[in-house]
C-alpha cells in the first residue's frame, strides 16, 4: 500500500509468507548470471513458537550458508506476529549464540566464512538499544542492520491508510532510523559494524547515516520512489 504525495511511503505487510528456503535457494541459484553480492534473509516461520524459533533459524541458516555472501536473520518484522519479542536480550544472545556456534561449525567445514547480522526493528527504546549493543558485542555479531520498518504512525496521522496493518517505510522513518542508527554506534563503536536503512530518498539521507555511525546503506522504499538514479547519486557522494 503507498501513501504517497508528501509521505514518500510503504505499508507492507506481507510477513514471510513464501513457498520456503528451498525454494529461495533454487530461485537464487537460477539467476546464475548475477555477479554481485548475494545476501539472504532468513527468518521463523509464522506457525514456529519463539520457544523453537532458533531451530528454524538455524536450518535456514545451514541450507544458505553455501549461497550466501552474507545472511541476514530478520527477527524485527512486524508483520510476524510475536517475532519481535526475540529481540529481548535473553532471547537475542540465545539466537546469535546458535547462530554464531553453527557459523563456526561450517567455517570449519568448509574453509568459507559467512558473516551475518541480525535485522533490528526502529521501535526500540534507549535501554533496549543499549542491551542489545552489549549482547551483539559480547556475542560477536559480524554486523547489524538497522533498521527495519515501524509499526509508529505518528509522522502519517490523518492520511486515510495510516491505520493500515503493516510495517511503515520511508520517508517518515528518515529521521528516526537515523537517531537509532546513532544509539546503537554509541554502543557498538567499531567492533560491530551498522548498516543503515531507512527512508533513504537523497545522498545527504545516505551521509546523514554514515555521519551517525553506518559503514553501508541499503535503500529499499527509496529505490521505489527515485529509481536506480537515487544508487547513482548516494554513490557519487559517498
Amino acid at each position: 500500500m503507498c501513501i504517497r504525495d508528501r509521505y514518500k511511503a510503504l505499508i507492507n505487510r506481507m510477513g514471510f509468507n513464501n513457498p520456503g528456503i528451498d525454494q529461495g535457494l533454487a530461485n537464487a541459484r537460477s539467476a546464475s548470471s548475477y555477479k554481485g553480492i548475494v545476501g539472504i534473509n532468513i527468518g521463523k516461520n509464522k506457525a514456529t513458537p519463539n520457544e523453537q524459533a532458533n531451530d528454524d533459524y538455524a536450518i535456514a541458516f545451514e541450507k544458505s550458508y553455501p549461497w550466501a555472501d552474507y545472511i541476514t536473520a530478520n527477527f524485527s518484522s512486524p508483520n510476524t506476529p510475536g517475532l519481535r519479542d526475540l529481540q529481548s536480550e535473553d532471547a537475542a544472545g540465545r539466537l546469535l549464540e546458535t547462530l554464531k556456534n553453527l557459523q563456526t561449525k561450517l567455517h570449519q567445514e568448509t574453509g568459507r566464512y559467512v558473516p551475518f547480522a541480525l535485522k533490528v526493528a526502529p521501535d526500540l527504546d534507549e535501554k533496549q538499544i543499549t542491551g542489545l549493543s552489549r549482547v551483539f558485542r559480547d556475542g560477536g555479531l559480524d554486523f547489524v542492520i538497522a533498521t527495519n520498518t515501524t509499526l509508529d504512525r505518528e509522522a502519517v496521522k490523518g492520511h486515510r491508510n495510516a491505520r493500515e496493518a503493516g510495517g511503515l517505510s520511508g520517508a517518515p522513518l528518515t529521521s528516526h532510523s537515523t537517531e537509532v542508527i546513532a544509539q546503537f554506534h554509541a554502543g557498538l563503536g567499531k567492533d560491530v559494524p551498522i548498516i543503515g536503512a531507512g527512508g533513504i530518498f537523497s545522498a545527504k539521507d545516505a551521509l546523514d547515516k554514515k555521519a551517525a555511525g553506518a559503514s553501508l546503506v541499503q535503500i529499499y522504499t527509496g529505490f521505489v520512489y527515485r529509481g536506480p538514479a537515487l544508487i547513482h547519486e548516494i554513490i557519487r557522494a559517498w
